[in-house]
């Protein structure tokens, strides 16, 4: 019997170190971890912040002013006409022509802020058309209802797709490509193709790299992992939760989110 516990006490000290062992080896992993979605996250902020700042930027430096500009030239228009009406057809089409200017740049900085095929196609339609011609056969799927979805994962979906897309198109050399998108508790991409694989600087942390879209789909609490192998194609693959944390308006009025993640 006491040789029985004996072995019994032995073997739970050789649990025990070796868990200890497992839990240390371990460490160095969930630093690197954890250091790795610290930077991930700073990259989010400041990119977010950034385009915030080009933003109020473009309003203020371009926008404001070419708006203040018409509105004086509508003035010179009025006086014109009211008293030299003959001189006031060249007046009229200067200010068309700068009326349509102002317009693009409107179009443009919507475009910044959501793509306008989402709202003019829909996500499928418009995945359909990121993918078009991206390799000599592209098949696009999707499982599930694509109504209903949030603003914020039908965009990162978007550009998510948009950059796996040109990947395919700069560096695969595909004969056949499958977009995948599917729909449960959560929206999942799958973009493969049968091409020679990404070279390194593609797979690396640049903007143009695997780093653009897991950040994408960090910023929605999803995850994006890429594989791929030299001569064996790439798969790009994305979890995008739908429910994503709510907007709340700080009590000052000004923009923000409420909640951090």
């Amino acid at each position: 019997m006491r040789a029985l516990l004996a072995r019994a006490t032995g073997l739970a000290g050789a649990f025990a170190a070796g868990a200890a062992v497992a839990h240390l080896t371990s460490i160095p992993h969930l630093l690197r971890l954890t250091s790795d979605l610290q930077r991930s996250r700073e990259r989010i902020l400041a990119t977010r912040e950034e385009e915030r700042r080009r933003l109020r930027n473009d309003l203020h430096d371009d926008l404001g002013p070419t708006l203040a500009s018409l509105a004086m030239s509508l003035d010179a228009a009025r006086l014109t006409l009211g008293g030299e009406p003959e001189r006031i057809e060249p007046v009229l089409t200067e200010l068309r022509d700068r009326l349509a200017t102002a317009v693009g740049e409107i179009r443009e900085l919507a475009h910044g802020l959501r793509p306008p095929a989402l709202d003019d196609l829909g996500l499928v339609a418009a995945v359909e058309s990121l993918a078009e011609g991206a390799a000599d056969r592209v098949d696009v799927r999707f499982d599930g209802d694509p109504e209903g979805l949030p603003a914020a994962v039908e965009v990162a979906a978007y550009w998510i797709v948009s950059e796996a897309v040109a990947n395919v198109r700069k560096h695969a050399r595909a004969a056949t490509a499958l977009v995948l998108v599917s729909r449960d508790a959560d929206l999942h991409l799958m973009i493969a193709d049968s091409g020679v694989g990404l070279p390194e600087q593609a797979r690396g942390a640049g903007p143009g790299g695997l780093a653009a879209m897991r950040e994408l789909a960090a910023e929605v609490g999803g995850t994006c992992t890429i594989t791929s192998r030299t001569g064996g194609g790439t798969i790009v693959a994305a979890r995008l939760p739908l429910a994503v944390p709510a907007y709340h308006r700080p009590p000052n009025g000004k923009g923000g989110r409420g909640h951090e993640r």
